[in-house]
């Protein structure tokens, strides 16, 4: 049975576009389906689906699972060949670290500077705590691709990179600043076909929100 992911907006649901991303990469294949977050009726949709009633949403046959992280986990016990997780132990502990690291951290930058597909490039002062974090993911990503020698985080990409794929998308968008080997990183994630594909259809969605547009009142759509 195919699986089925049910996501949000493409413009600006970052956790859906982790697990999207990871399993897009890996070459698994599964169903998808948008529902736009934030809006009348949107809650009731994700609650027949899953008891938490948010995306994403991963369905396969008689088993749900919710939450990114939990996401990647299954998808990567269930298809251990597409090397989700480095084969490595130490390598693998250190991915699982940054990406409970992410899952649980970063929320002034989170706050500040929400993802955004189709904003353009255009820098935003960073508050003192969102640049804090900024510093600590820019040393972070040095750390593992100085480590591995790239292209990403542990080499091949994994589920740490899918964890770290919004925060390229924000860094991106709002012109922070970081090191060399962190840009470098960036470009590479972006180059991806998966991103590509996921990009061009986040610029084609409708659905504005008032909240991750901070430049509201102008929304400036590409």
């Amino acid at each position: 049975m195919t699986l089925h992911l049910t996501i949000g907006n493409k413009n600006y649901s970052s956790w859906s576009l982790r697990p999207w991303i990871a399993m897009k990469v890996a070459g698994i294949p599964f169903e998808e389906t948008v529902i736009p977050i934030y809006v009348a009726g949107s809650r009731e949709k994700f609650l027949a689906r899953s008891p938490a009633g948010k995306v994403p949403i991963l369905q396969d046959g008689a088993v749900t699972v919710w939450e990114s992280l939990a996401i990647l986990e299954y998808v990567a016990e269930t298809y251990p060949q597409a090397g989700l997780w480095p084969a490595d132990r130490a390598a693998r502990a250190h991915a699982r670290a940054i990406a409970n690291e992410m899952h649980g951290g970063f929320q002034p930058l989170r706050r500040q500077c929400p993802m955004n597909m189709w904003r353009p490039v255009k820098k935003l002062a960073l508050n003192p705590e969102a640049a804090a974090n900024v510093r600590r993911i820019d040393a972070m990503w040095s750390e593992c691709l100085e480590g591995s020698g790239g292209p990403f985080l542990f080499g091949a990409f994994t589920a740490a990179d899918a964890m770290y794929a919004p925060i390229v998308s924000r860094l991106h968008t709002y012109a922070a600043d970081v090191g060399k080997a962190s840009a470098a990183y960036m470009q590479a994630v972006m180059a991806l076909p998966a991103w590509q594909a996921w990009y061009a259809a986040a610029l084609k969605e409708e659905w504005v929100l008032a909240e991750d547009e901070v430049d509201w009142p102008t929304v400036l759509k590409v």
